[in-house]
């Protein structure tokens, strides 16, 4: 017999820490089990030090579009270890930090894999045993594994994020916003980036008219987009890499000095031994009733990317987190509505969408109409000297209900916020045009979009 808990958390990131607290603060006794750093993806190895390199590539960028429009070139670069710097300052003791208020709430921690050796207990730390009442998966997602001879030699996004030098040439394997954001910071930082992408339209998941035209602004700024090239085999020598990509006109070679994986993630649940555990899979994911719980053991439930139901997305994980604290603690009777979930590229200019893609809304047969232009000559644009802006909003006929909005440009990433609000709340696009809002700026732009 092991250890007794009420509740053991696999992981300790945006899903994981708020339902290990909530448990806690019900008197339950809580052990949360990580086999890397306290903290969690978004804050050590995605959201918040991507941006701090995004934002600096984005700084860099704008002060280049201004030349000859009032900025005088001043030689300005990014210092690519001083950034790395700065960004550690974000990141190097939130694992400390998030250990010591686990511990200071009475939260047991583990460090080490955990994997199911019954339906309630988890072997952790070596062969330490803990039994739970009830168990939760929130350990993210990994990268997915890729048919690919060779395939060891790619890095991760973690790597990217800690390279202490910037390769002179990096080749992004997949083209999802992982390869987007890193390739608009390292070339703008200096790299030769290549991307090469197995389908013929990159970032499925956004409205293709404006994909285009954030692909002709990656080409613009000297990114070499592949689309129709699926990489083959990987194979390292003493200059680095060359990788061996299928296109539309025969097998090509790409060198490189990093070759990163940029083709997607999963839930990361190999490791754990679902089987032993009782908890049924549909291919990569687990099988889920509608309150995040195992249809095959009651006892075990999952959040966030490790669930793979909503979005791979921080604000989705917290969502998911709050479902499972109602359903933890009260009984089964919280759902987790992803309604109104935006999604961002955090690219120079961002590329942003909420709600249904066009093709979604005419598939459902809903009558709406498709407000959609470039807004290059709007002021939003201009004034920043942005040449990569437009939008696409579909608002249904009869009520008027903003059923998505897909955006480029300056602000993007912002003014979806709006719109999201919108889709979640049912407010119209008459509502947002009645509504005052703050000139000039790029969320006043809304109105002239409805």
């Amino acid at each position: 017999m092991g250890e007794s808990y009420d509740i053991v958390v696999i992981g300790t990131g945006v899903a994981a820490a708020p339902i290990a607290r909530a448990c806690r603060a019900a008197g339950w006794r809580v052990a949360v089990v990580d086999d890397r750093p306290f903290g969690g993806t978004c804050a050590l190895r995605g959201c918040t030090p991507k941006k701090v390199l995004a934002h600096a590539a984005a700084v860099l960028d704008a002060a280049t579009r201004l030349r000859g429009k009032g900025l005088a070139d001043a030689g300005e670069r990014i210092d690519w270890p001083a950034l790395v710097a700065f960004k550690r300052g974000f990141t190097e003791s939130v694992p400390a930090e998030t250990e010591r208020s686990f511990a200071d709430q009475g939260i047991d921690g583990f460090h080490g894999p955990a994997r199911f050796v019954g339906p309630r207990s988890l072997r952790v730390a070596g062969d330490r045993v803990l039994e739970a009442r009830r168990i939760v998966v929130a350990g993210g997602a990994a990268p997915a594994k890729l048919p690919i001879e060779g395939g060891e030699h790619l890095a991760a996004s973690d790597d990217f994020l800690e390279l202490e030098a910037l390769p002179r040439r990096i080749v992004f394997v997949g083209g999802g916003y992982i390869a987007f954001e890193f390739a608009h910071i390292a070339a703008r930082a200096g790299a030769r980036v290549t991307v090469l992408h197995r389908g013929e339209r990159p970032l499925e998941g956004f409205d293709p008219d404006l994909v285009q035209l954030l692909v002709e602004r990656t080409r613009a700024i000297g990114v070499d987009l592949r689309v129709g090239h699926e990489v083959t085999r990987v194979e390292r020598n003493a200059q680095g890499f060359v990788l061996h990509a299928r296109g539309p006109d025969g097998d090509e070679g790409f060198e490189a000095d990093l070759a990163v994986h940029s083709a997607g993630r999963v839930p990361q649940l190999d490791a754990l031994d679902l089987v032993a555990g009782g908890v049924e899979r549909d291919g990569k994911r687990p099988k889920l009733n509608d309150y995040l719980q195992s249809v095959s053991n009651e006892a075990v439930y999952f959040a966030g990317d490790a669930g793979g139901r909503g979005l791979p997305l921080t604000p989705v994980a917290a969502a998911d987190a709050e479902a499972v604290i109602a359903n933890l603690l009260r009984g089964n009777a919280a759902k987790p509505d992803y309604t109104g979930t935006p999604s961002v590229v955090f690219t120079t200019p961002p590329l942003a969408g909420v709600g249904r893609l066009e093709h979604q809304a005419r598939a459902e047969g809903l009558r709406f109409r498709v407000n959609h232009r470039r807004t290059a000559d709007w002021f939003t644009a201009r004034h920043a000297g942005e040449p990569c802006s437009g939008y696409k909003i579909l608002i249904e006929e009869e009520t008027e209900r903003i059923l998505g909005a897909h955006l480029v440009g300056p602000h993007a990433d912002e003014v979806v916020n709006l719109f999201a609000l919108a889709i979640r709340f049912g407010l119209s696009a008459q509502d947002l045009k009645r509504a005052i809002l703050a000139f000039p700026t790029a969320s006043h732009d809304i109105q002239s979009m409805l």
